[in-house]
């Protein structure tokens, strides 16, 4: 070969080689300059990775600390699917261990647009540790905590529930979330070229969330709600509600409603529509319960006492409205304390249209708590509805508890105030948070001693051989109290057939330990308080008697 031609070819070698090494010189200043910034961040976010640290939340206990909520450990299993070489294989070891289906595993290990996913959140600790024994790449355990409810159904609508990030969603849970939920930490996971993680650093602790303590007492809540379950499938009724108050504390022993449900299901629950607590968010009109209203403001004002008497037709006319007791009668004379004990509407609105009228009626009915919030310390609580003007019949309506609206909360608040001297007190369900005092709560007198205790003798009446409640007495204890019987509103009127039926009562009738309130909603075979509720109220209060071992004030003949 002519040295000539060898000269080109070694020139044009030379040339290329010149070329590739201007090439990769300009790559690399390019990526040292241009893509400096970015492959630093890819590099650090495939050797670190940011974690929240989970704080655990505070524990729910009942009066005497029994645990109704808690956190239980659980396990984040998070996976980097850039890290995992063969996802099919390693989706199928997942899944066995941790008893998941194979195809939601391999879909999530696939996706490579992302490098953090969760292939289950608040898994349970012993399957991810047998998981995280396995030592598969790109594999992450961080510990978390899953709110769990020990009692089940006992008090779920009371306690709400938690979601996925431990954040209240309903009930105390979420009245109290602030308290509860504490503050979460940080954490920085350092993973080596494998994307296996070989340190943990701690950028801040978390700080726990604060315990509670309710005024509830779960034996009391769980008896209540057994019963209020025998009620409801012996009546075939829609719902029904119980309260259990101490009258001189405003503290709820019990807030029980049926059906329930179980706060640990709470997805399903909440889609059922189960998880609304009626005794704080629902309202309905009160009936004759709300006489004690008309009643105890008469008395109040001196214009009757129990012996005052009235002769009373069986109906009376209120502007065009004819209303009627009851029991069919004769025209006869009864006291204000029969008129109470018998439940005779037409009594309750003479006594109205007589001596209270609107302005009366209005401001006793202030009093006593109704058309404002108790102040519960329980979300959603709804103040109830009075009438927003008066017509010419108004004054036949709101007497006897119809035109008004109430919550079951209300009407335990304004019973617990006759059985403790005449003094309303702010019901509560918190008796304190760890760390803090007992809350201070509102009060304010609604009736004088004396006027307090006529009334109260004469709803003992009530349960008497001649009452409407007859069902409601308790041997070896005197016990007050009143039924309500009343039509349920709808659109276009009072829905036809469709009751709710009440007994609010209060036991020892002369030195009251207790006030109970019982609702059935839209129960079928018989509709009357003194009938429906009553019973369900001796149930109650007897067990409850018995458990808070609260003598008895009678001889048992």
């Amino acid at each position: 070969m002519k040295p000539r031609v060898v000269n080109s070819r070694l020139r044009l070698l030379l040339l290329v080689i010149l070329v590739v090494f201007a090439a990769l010189g300009a790559r690399a200043a390019w990526i040292q300059t241009v893509r400096a910034s970015s492959l630093t961040s890819l590099a650090q976010s495939q050797a670190k990775a940011n974690l929240v640290l989970s704080a655990g939340r505070g524990t729910i206990y009942d009066r005497l600390g029994t645990p109704l909520a808690i956190g239980e450990q659980a396990t984040d299993v998070i996976a980097d699917p850039l890290q995992i070489s063969d996802p099919t294989h390693e989706a199928k070891v997942v899944a066995k261990v941790l008893g998941l289906r194979v195809r939601y595993v391999n879909r999530l290990l696939s996706d490579r647009s992302r490098g953090f996913v969760y292939i289950w959140r608040k898994a349970p600790a012993a399957r991810a540790a047998a998981l995280a024994a396995r030592k598969l790449s790109g594999l992450t355990f961080n510990p978390d905590e899953k709110r769990v409810y020990p009692q089940g159904t006992v008090a779920a609508p009371v306690l709400g529930y938690a979601g996925i990030d431990n954040t209240g969603l309903a009930g105390l849970e979420r009245e109290l979330n602030k308290e509860l939920e504490g503050i979460q930490g940080s954490a920085t996971v350092v993973r080596d070229a494998l994307g296996q993680p070989v340190n943990t650093i701690q950028n801040r602790p978390a700080r726990d969330g604060r315990d509670v303590f309710l005024t509830l007492d779960s034996h009391m809540q769980a008896n209540a709600e057994q019963v209020l379950d025998q009620t409801v499938r012996q009546w075939h009724a829609k719902s029904a509600t119980a309260i259990v108050l101490d009258p001189h504390t405003g503290a709820v022993l019990a807030m029980a409603q049926e059906p329930g449900f179980d706060a640990n299901a709470f997805p399903h629950a909440a889609q059922q529509g189960l998880t609304v607590d009626h005794a704080v968010n629902d309202v309905f009109e009160p009936g004759s319960v709300f006489k004690v209203v008309t009643i105890g403001g008469a008395l109040s004002e001196h214009q009757v006492t129990p012996q005052t008497a009235f002769t009373l037709p069986y109906s009376i006319h209120v502007a065009d409205r004819v209303i009627h007791d009851a029991e069919t009668r004769p025209t006869e004379r009864m006291t204000v304390a029969q008129i109470l004990q018998r439940s005779s509407n037409v009594g309750a609105i003479t006594i109205a249209e007589r001596y209270l009228g609107e302005a009366g009626l209005k401001k006793w009915m202030a009093r006593f708590g109704f058309g404002r919030r108790t102040g519960i310390d329980f979300p959603g609580e709804s103040p109830g509805l009075l009438p927003s003007y008066w017509s010419g019949s108004t004054i036949g309506n709101v007497p006897i508890g119809q035109g008004v609206s109430v919550t079951s909360i209300q009407l335990a608040a304004s019973y617990a105030a006759i059985a403790n001297g005449g003094v309303w007190i702010e019901p509560h369900l918190v008796d304190h948070v760890s760390g803090d005092g007992q809350p201070r709560l509102r009060r304010h007198r609604v009736l004088t001693p004396d006027v307090d205790y006529e009334l109260r003798r004469m709803l003992q009446g009530v349960v008497s051989d001649q009452g409407t409640a007859q069902l409601a007495a308790i041997p070896g204890y005197t016990v007050a109290g009143k039924t309500g019987t009343a039509q349920k509103p709808g659109p276009n009127g009072y829905i036809p057939g469709a009751y709710v039926a009440t007994f609010v009562g209060m036991v020892p009738a002369l030195h009251p330990r207790l006030v109970v309130l019982v609702s059935v909603d839209q129960p079928r075979g018989g509709i009357y308080g003194g009938i429906v509720a009553a019973p369900a109220f001796e149930q109650i209060a007897s067990f409850d008697l018995q458990y808070l071992e609260v003598p008895p004030d009678l001889k048992i003949r």
